[in-house]
Order: C-alpha cells, then structure tokens, then sequence
C-alpha cells in the first residue's frame, strides 16, 4: 500500500521561500517518476514539477526558474524548494507517482502567499 506524507507549508509573504517534503513509503521513489501537484482554491489539481527515478526534471511554465524538485532515495523522500514565491501559488500541495495512483493522495500540505 503506497502511502504519501506531505510537509512544510505554511504562511509566507510574496518572494519568500519554504520547502516541501513527501515521506513515501510503498513505493521506491529511485525507480518511479514523482510529481508535486497542487491545487488552488476553485481550480483543479495541477502537475507542477516531476523527477524521475535517474534525476531528471521538468517544470510547469508558471514554476519553471523559481521552484527546484529533488529526492533522496536513501530516505526515499522527495523535496520541493520553492523561491520567489507569489500569491498565485497559494494552493493545496500534494505528491503523487506520475501518472497519479488515484488510492495513494495524501492530506497535502497548505502553502500560503500573502502580505
């Protein structure tokens, strides 16, 4: 059973940074490709960055340049650095396998851009 634990939201002004952590387990995260998804009020879910098992990224258009997706496979945890952020990024943050295992969403984490 995958189970994914999402972490470190929280309130921050425009142009600050926070950091996200997902703790998987039931899966090994060296051989899946992981997104970080999120979902803003009144909008659906959204792919924002994904990495795959060998290290390679890819970007959202409205990330790309401000946000950095990494993982640790010894602790078969995944980060999400997020700099320079704005208020459009306020959201729900969620991890998930790419293509999204429907069974395997977490509670998310809430980040909050506001003066």
């Amino acid at each position: 059973q995958v189970q994914l634990v999402e972490s470190g939201g929280g309130l921050v002004q425009p142009g600050g940074s926070l950091r996200l952590s997902c703790a998987a387990s039931g899966i090994t995260l060296r051989y899946t490709v992981m997104g970080w998804y999120r979902q803003a009020p009144g909008k659906q879910r959204e792919l924002v960055a994904s990495v795959t098992g060998g290290g390679t990224t890819n970007y959202a258009e409205s990330v790309k340049g401000r946000f950095t997706v990494s993982k640790d496979n010894g602790k078969n945890t995944m980060y999400l650095q997020m700099n320079s952020l704005e208020t459009e990024d306020t959201a729900v943050y969620y991890c998930n396998r790419v293509p999204a295992i429907n069974t395997a969403w977490g509670q998310g984490t809430q980040v909050t851009v506001s003066s």
